[in-house]
């Protein structure tokens, strides 16, 4: 058989089996569903094993599948970045770009950014996550991600590089403080109505404090919890409490006067921020022209 007909077989699999149906791989491919569905026909043939358990609604891997899947997979990716590198001789960023982001940064900070870049780099197709939680770059294929929080050991393969660390200020609308009057210490600071943000396993972010060269942690009691820090933004405006937030999610509002900075002696150091991206994709002109305008634009202190 010729590699390149064990090849269209290998790709007819992995897309259905990605997919969960013949007719949606076929569409990715620009086959027909017949011809899926032979491919994969053959293939099971010549592996002499089943790869899918058939059914009305869904296509379901069966346990040699699985195994199959996840070497056929691989093996995809792997030609997919050694074409990338040869084409990585030329000079014209080309193709799709993954890239994953922090819902609220990559949003405020990273997308306008994102946007520049298609507009320059018209052959490439950005294709974007946003998501809070852990996302494994190396295994899920991202070209290029942004990450805030600390890392206790980085996976081989993997290269960063640090943009810098988050500065957290106290702050609230005008209105709020007209109010409930400007906090002079801590002490009438905590007696203020607190916005916090809620963490997934139900606890709430506690508030930083400065005590010299350290930092002293300390849990205060909700007026609001809120999951997203957009939304914390959006509850101090309208005059909900006082929040603790990183200055580059709010860098508009407190220029524009909507928000305040309070006692800013209290100002600490939040998460460091990176650009991570797996080593095997760094010469590639589309991820190389990203890595260089973020590293360029998105420096915070």
């Amino acid at each position: 058989m010729l590699p390149s007909e064990r090849l269209k077989g290998i790709e007819a699999f992995v897309a259905a089996a990605e997919l969960g149906s013949f007719t949606a791989a076929a569409e990715r491919l620009n086959l027909t569903t017949s011809a899926i569905s032979k491919s994969v026909a053959r293939l099971e043939s010549r592996l002499d094993c089943k790869l899918f358990e058939r059914t009305t609604r869904r296509l379901a891997l069966t346990d040699e599948g699985s195994a199959f899947y996840a070497t056929c997979s691989n093996v995809l990716k792997e030609l997919a970045d050694a074409e990338a590198v040869l084409a990585a001789h030329g000079s014209v960023p080309i193709g799709r770009l993954r890239v994953d982001l922090p819902v609220a940064f990559g949003r405020s900070r990273v997308m306008p950014l994102l946007l520049r870049y298609a507009e320059q780099h018209p052959a490439v197709t950005p294709r974007v996550s946003f998501t809070d939680r852990f996302v494994d770059v190396l295994e899920d294929g991202i070209d290029v991600a942004v990450r805030i929080g600390i890392v206790q050991s980085w996976p081989d393969g993997l290269a960063r590089r640090h943009l810098g660390t988050e500065r957290l200020i106290f702050c609230a609308s005008p209105s709020y403080l007209k109010r409930r009057g400007v906090p002079r210490d801590i002490h009438s600071l905590m007696k203020l109505d607190r916005v916090l943000y809620g963490r997934a396993d139900g606890g709430t972010s506690p508030w930083r404090f400065a005590e010299g060269a350290n930092v002293e942690l300390r849990d205060a009691p909700e007026r609001l919890v809120l999951g997203s820090a957009e939304a914390q933004v959006e509850a101090v405006k309208s005059g909900f409490g006082v929040a603790q937030l990183a200055t580059w999610l709010i860098r508009r509002e407190l220029d524009s006067g909507e928000l305040v900075e309070m006692l800013p002696d209290q100002a600490t150091e939040g998460l460091p921020l990176h650009l991570v991206w797996p080593t095997s994709r760094q010469l590639i002109p589309k991820v190389d022209a990203l890595l260089s305008l973020l590293t360029r634009e998105l420096r915070i202190d």
